[in-house]
């Protein structure tokens, strides 16, 4: 057993507070990890303001990269001083997703079944089964993703979620390849990540949309052909304009509201493909004409973490960024302390930065 300094929410929309947290020693299939650096996400924010469910107390955190300090019995593959890249999506290679080939759909992901708490005891929710605005966390084994640890920790930990989201998005759900029209809807973390994705993959032309001027500067620098505030004009006409009249062929929709995904579906060529990857609230509705939805032909989807297979994606990641062809510094804004998630949550919740990144 360690104590440790983390961040918790402790109930809904009241500002977060620094707690002393006891972590178990690994059990089985476990490993504690030393977290070197974690992003602050939106997800984040949303479990803090109760919009994903209401198992409070939070640890919050959950984009983090570190070094293994120690694993319990029957791990394999995975042993104290690995450089690893957390992520909230540990396959468990029996389920019939698994079985079929298809283990990104993995519907068995697993945590670690010992639980973190506070010092009186009182059991901890990790985010997204991980918890890591936290000194060291406890988390499942298969959560932990070997890459290249000549990577800045700062830079690793941001494929843990947001970027590994966008970029999946765009290249594993969206299937966006060379010379396709691709359209990215709300540029922030994620929505950035896609139009880097998208660029990767070859596409010829791509649109940006957002109401932030600030935001559509930094989708330029990341790769964007066109950009369209979309305060300013109608987005779906202004991408139809800029495809010829028909529509773009993949449309990521980054911000998970009714409204802009009805502007994606729209804004889509016929037998297109919309990508949901932003995040709705659950009393969300969408209405649709079901003649619209059979006469455009195509897909609509949803793309849970970017469809990434973390032991595949990560590592692929690291070595582009290392090779200098995906410009992951581009995402940090700022790096924090640990004691500085509350004010990072509002520059976010503004959008004032890409992201803000706790480093220990």
């Amino acid at each position: 057993m360690q104590r440790v300094r983390g961040v918790v929410a402790k109930a809904k929309g009241e500002p977060v507070s620094i707690e002393t947290i006891l972590i178990p020693d690994p059990g089985p299939g476990e490993a504690v990890v030393q977290v070197q650096a974690c992003g602050v996400c939106h997800t984040d924010l949303h479990y803090r303001e109760g919009g994903i469910n209401d198992e409070f107390p939070f640890l919050l955190g959950h984009e983090a990269a570190g070094v293994v300090e120690a694993v319990g019995e029957g791990v394999s593959g995975l042993e104290p001083g690995d450089f690893v890249v957390l992520n909230w999506r540990a396959v468990c290679g029996q389920c019939r997703a698994c079985l079929r080939g298809r283990p990104w759909y993995c519907f068995a992901t697993h945590n670690a079944k010992q639980k973190m708490t506070l010092e009186d005891g009182t059991v901890l929710s990790p985010a997204l089964g991980i918890g890591a605005f936290v000194e060291k966390t406890l988390v499942a084994a298969g959560q932990c993703t070997k890459v290249d640890a000549d990577a800045s920790p700062a830079v690793a930990g941001l494929l843990g979620c947001g970027v590994m989201a966008g970029f999946g998005a765009a290249m594993n759900t969206g299937g966006v390849s060379r010379g396709d029209s691709v359209a990215v809807i709300g540029c922030g973390g994620v929505g950035n990540a896609a139009v880097a994705g998208a660029r990767l993959a070859g596409a010829a032309k791509i649109i940006a949309v957002d109401i932030d001027d600030r935001k559509l500067d930094w989708a330029r620098s990341l790769g964007a052909t066109h950009t369209i505030n979309s305060s300013r004009i109608d987005p779906v006409e202004a991408i139809r304009e800029l495809t010829g009249g028909f529509g773009a062929d993949v449309v990521v929709e980054a911000v998970g509201r009714p409204e802009t995904y009805t502007q994606a579906f729209y804004a889509r060529d016929l037998a297109g493909t919309v990508v949901l990857v932003g995040v709705p609230t659950p009393d969300m509705k969408l209405e649709l004409p079901l003649l619209d939805v059979f006469g455009r032909g195509g897909a609509l989807k949803s793309s849970w973490y970017g469809d990434c297979l973390p032991t595949r994606d990560f590592p692929m990641l690291i070595d582009l960024y290392r090779q200098g062809r995906l410009d992951l510094e581009a995402f940090v804004s700022e790096t924090i302390a640990l004691d500085e998630v509350e004010a990072a949550f509002t520059k976010m919740h503004h959008g004032d930065v890409l992201r803000s990144v706790v480093v220990f």
